[in-house]
């Protein structure tokens, strides 16, 4: 087990790299001069624009520019390297650390991530188990056309029928804004969660369908065992293993922050703020950003790895 993990982490590093690079090979080849869109309308000397480009390296190749955002290469003729090495996400084009920005707008999103998260988790599940211990029934019926519309259902339409309905006629919450507390967290939260809800539901159902076909399941039965622990200690263990894999991986993404959710219910998290980066042409901004949201999806990656041999002893690391 040991031994495996070590691997694991040995194997993140070249696709921390790998990721890194595509993004920002990424977005500081776009088109446009980031230093322009700093000073808006207003004309700037070439002197000036050509200083803060020599301050901000996108003077240098790219290779180089990534190599000093990685920390790899020294930043100037004193020797001095920062980088993502060394702790440091880099700088945005306003002079703010981008490690200051995530400090203010991650709380935001992991709130709102772990709130859609836990929502998924108990609601898909036990729709899925549901749905597959009354199949072909009319609550199987119901998961499954209810699942389709959700996932058909573009999640910025889903935000505005949830703030008309929600907030304007009956008032229940706020449309949007963190003013309200944590009823400011509840109506983004199952809008975010609703189509991996679905996808959750679906991917539960089809599991446990799956293994009470299963010869050990049929054993247990003509043992003596009742129905009741045969779900609950037999099948619900073994069927929870693909949708762990697909818990975990999507914990990554609702901790990142949603970006059309937080944009539409105006929540100050880093969904936003990527979004907002994005229209001011700030790349160091993106590229901080997404660099810590890929370190978040290799953690929540590992510790599915850790949970699988919980949930099935069965499976051993060599």
């Amino acid at each position: 087990m040991g031994r495996y993990m070590i691997r694991r982490i040995l194997q993140f590093i070249p696709v921390l790299l790998g990721a890194t690079f595509l993004i920002f090979a990424s977005v500081f080849s776009l088109a446009g001069d980031p230093i322009r869109a700093l000073s808006g309308d207003r004309p700037v000397p070439q002197s000036v624009v050509d200083q803060l480009r020599d301050e901000f390296n996108l003077n240098d190749p790219l290779l180089v520019q990534y190599g000093k955002y990685m920390g790899v290469i020294a930043q100037d003729d004193s020797g001095e390297r920062e980088g993502l090495l060394t702790g440091d996400f880099g700088t945005t084009f306003r002079g703010r650390p981008v490690s200051e920005i995530m400090k203010d707008k991650l709380p935001v999103s992991i709130r709102l991530g772990l709130s859609a998260f836990v929502i998924e988790a108990i609601i898909g599940v036990i729709a899925g188990v549901l749905a597959a211990l009354r199949k072909d029934g009319f609550i199987d019926t119901l998961v499954k056309v209810s699942t389709v519309a959700v996932i058909s259902i573009p999640i910025f339409v889903l935000a505005l029928y949830a703030q008309y309905g929600f907030a304007v006629n009956l008032g229940l919450l706020p449309v949007a804004g963190i003013q309200a507390g944590w009823q400011s967290y509840v109506m983004p939260a199952f809008v975010l969660a609703s189509v991996s809800l679905a996808y959750v539901s679906r991917l539960t159902r089809t599991s446990v369908i799956e293994n009470l076909r299963a010869d050990y399941v049929r054993t247990a039965k003509s043992k003596g065992m009742n129905n009741r622990r045969v779900v609950g200690i037999h099948t619900l263990r073994n069927s929870m293993i693909p949708v762990l894999t697909y818990l975990g991986i999507d914990l990554g993404a609702l901790l990142s922050g949603a970006i059309i959710t937080e944009t539409v219910f105006n929540l100050p998290g880093i969904g936003r703020e990527v979004f907002n980066a994005v229209k001011s042409q700030d790349g160091a901004v993106v590229v901080g950003i997404v660099t810590f949201l890929i370190l978040v999806y290799m953690a929540a990656n590992l510790f599915v790895d850790f949970l699988y041999a919980v949930l099935d002893p069965r499976i051993r690391y060599e």
